[in-house]
């Protein structure tokens, strides 16, 4: 089969991908004079997810609160949005290093076998355990690749299966995207890996994009909401967006490629969980430390500054009360209190 005909029988295949309930976007801007910025999407069946910012210290003990616990103290300080007050789902530490956590229907963690005696890790803390604990892109990838602890999935409180897959990017632009599929680990480490949308499998998306670039973005570009279609459409706009050194001009170009691959409140299709409202944006300024949050049901933009944050070892951690009070807006830097922190979401049985 030519190259041509496995890409259209690919493409042919992702309109048969059965819908999943969680269709979020990432994307990676470069910009001048490393100005680096990474935008996501949080697109959920549910109206409400509980979703608060969080300010973490360094030199916080944690734990994954499984059966075989992973433990561990964080070594730098982060602020992250979090779900259910259960889950980190996205966030930045202070070393400008981001990491998003999205829906992927087809991920298999490794099993539990009476021979592996490692710890585990929820998914739920995932994120948090890779801002904790790396600075950079290459140290994560390096790190991780041993598999010191075993991932293992939750459910969310809606029932849905945590089937996720992890993309982190840093302050140089390097990304990466972290997958288990049928048991095994698959990452994929690169500058050029600047979108992850959800289904199909990364590689496919991959694939399915060089489709469209052979197209060309100013000819044709796929429109609906589907996850291959969002990938693309990020894809374009992420690289054909002015690229600029001026991080209000930047932060601005990635708030306007993620409501392109945003869902519109309202709308909702019968049998199609994945046609699912984007609840919040979140688009992190990783040269200058800036973490912004907006909710999509406010006009307001959240925004924390990393600058004039206290990540020192001690002063705790501190909450930015977002759930049930839709009016906050603008420089919430100074408005973070202290809150006890939250225990992981793990699997039951």
């Amino acid at each position: 089969m030519t190259t041509r005909h496995a890409l259209a029988a690919l493409l042919s295949a992702s309109l048969l991908i059965p819908s999943v309930a969680d269709t979020c976007t990432r994307a990676v801007y470069f910009g001048l004079e490393g100005q680096t910025v990474t935008g996501r999407t949080m697109d959920w069946f549910m109206s409400d997810m509980d979703t608060n910012l969080w300010l973490y210290p360094r030199g916080l003990q944690r734990t994954s609160g499984t059966a075989k616990p992973t433990v561990w103290k964080s070594k730098y300080g982060s602020v992250v949005t979090t779900i259910y007050e259960g889950a980190s789902a996205d966030g930045m530490n202070e070393k400008g290093l981001v990491a998003n956590l999205l829906y992927l229907p087809e991920s298999k963690y490794p099993p539990e076998t009476a021979a592996d005696k490692r710890p585990t890790l929820p998914n739920s803390a995932w994120v948090q355990y890779v801002l904790d604990n790396y600075a950079a892109v290459a140290e994560a990838v390096a790190d991780l690749r041993k598999e010191k602890f075993r991932v293992v999935a939750i459910k969310a409180p809606t029932g849905e299966p945590g089937t996720v897959h992890l993309s982190i990017s840093d302050a140089s632009g390097d990304s990466a995207i972290f997958e288990y599929l049928d048991g095994k680990l698959v990452i994929h480490h690169g500058r050029q890996y600047q979108v992850m949308t959800n289904s199909p499998t990364f590689d496919q998306q991959l694939a399915l994009n060089t489709y469209w670039d052979k197209i060309g973005g100013s000819v044709f570009i796929p429109g609906t909401n589907r996850a291959a279609d969002r990938f693309v459409r990020a894809s374009y706009y992420i690289n054909e967006a002015k690229q600029s050194a001026d991080p209000r001009t930047a932060v601005a170009t990635v708030l306007s490629v993620m409501r392109n691959v945003s869902v519109p409140i309202g709308i909702k299709i019968p049998g199609q969980p994945n046609i699912a409202d984007t609840l919040w944006l979140t688009v992190s300024d990783q040269k200058n430390k800036v973490y912004y949050y907006q909710d999509t049901n406010s006009p307001s933009i959240v925004w924390a500054d990393f600058r004039k944050l206290d990540f020192s070892e001690g002063s705790g951690a501190r909450k930015l009360q977002l759930d049930g009070n839709p009016d906050i807006g603008g420089n919430q830097t100074a408005n973070f209190k202290p809150a006890e922190v939250f225990k992981f979401m793990i699997p039951h049985d």
